[in-house]
């Protein structure tokens, strides 16, 4: 039997705790009698045919996606909570974040600024910022530019450097980003949230049979709990693991059309 795919890539903060994370998690499925288990994580660079690929067996993807592009191609299996500032139950908010010597002004004096976001298909960086924006928006516009990135991190450095002047980055990355890569968050400050939404999803592909699925939500059930794994949970500030149902991320398509309603489709 060929090896299953694993991914976390969601979070890169402290990859060696993703790997130590996945290795008890391993054990965990192999007592269960799953067989196929990769000895190693991969870390895909192509996101969307990672999560699509069907021998996946556990990956972790946004809200945005699950409700979108990988609408009735996945199964989801959960989702971990974090203990991070702007976390509560499975639910989090994006962060605002922006230089230090703008710490003094509230999200409608950054209007005309640029704004950092990732990528249009991010729950936190992108459609929870369009949804917070577009009752401040005139004519469908808010700010001078709109700077794509490619990623959470990559935003955090266009504000630091001045190539932007606002970014919306998922509490749990930056709190990661605090923890493990202080400097990147050198000269910055927050200077607001968004409205909560459901966190990152835990999914598995559409072939993994029911009784795996069971074995996946048992292990990861039992994970977070695991006093072996507790130095790996404490790294990515996992704190627990719930199986919410599908509906709840219905909150990612409420925030989209209530911008689009409003008149602000797209940051701008």
């Amino acid at each position: 039997m060929s090896a299953l795919q694993v991914a976390l890539p969601m979070y890169l903060g402290a990859p060696g705790a993703v790997q130590d994370l996945w290795m008890h998690l391993r054990e965990a499925l192999r007592a269960q009698g799953m067989q196929g288990l990769p000895e190693a994580i991969v870390w895909p660079q192509d996101l969307h045919a990672h999560w699509l690929a069907p021998d996946v067996l556990l990956s972790q993807t946004c809200g945005y996606p699950l409700t979108h592009a990988l609408q009735g191609q996945v199964q989801l299996l959960g989702c971990f909570r974090y203990a991070a500032p702007g976390c509560e139950g499975i639910y989090c908010r994006s962060v605002l974040i922006a230089r230090k010597e703008s710490a003094h002004l509230a999200l409608e004096d950054f209007r005309n600024q640029r704004v950092a976001f990732n990528s249009t298909d991010s729950q936190s960086g992108y459609n929870a910022l369009r949804a917070l924006i577009a009752p401040l928006a005139r004519q469908g516009r808010f700010f001078s530019q709109a700077l794509a990135t490619g990623g959470h991190r990559l935003s955090v450095d266009a504000v630091r450097e001045g190539h932007a002047d606002l970014a919306a980055i998922d509490c749990v990355t930056w709190a990661l980003l605090q923890i493990h890569d202080a400097p990147a968050t050198a000269g910055l400050c927050t200077i607001g949230h968004s409205a909560p939404y459901p966190g990152l999803p835990l999914i598995t592909s559409l072939h993994t049979p029911p009784e795996q699925v069971q074995a996946l939500r048992h292990g990861l059930q039992g994970l977070v709990i695991a006093p072996a794994a507790a130095q790996a949970l404490g790294q990515l500030l996992i704190e627990g693991f719930e199986t919410p149902d599908l509906a709840v991320y219905q909150r990612c398509i409420e925030m989209e059309s209530s911008a689009i309603a409003s008149g602000y489709p797209q940051l701008a």
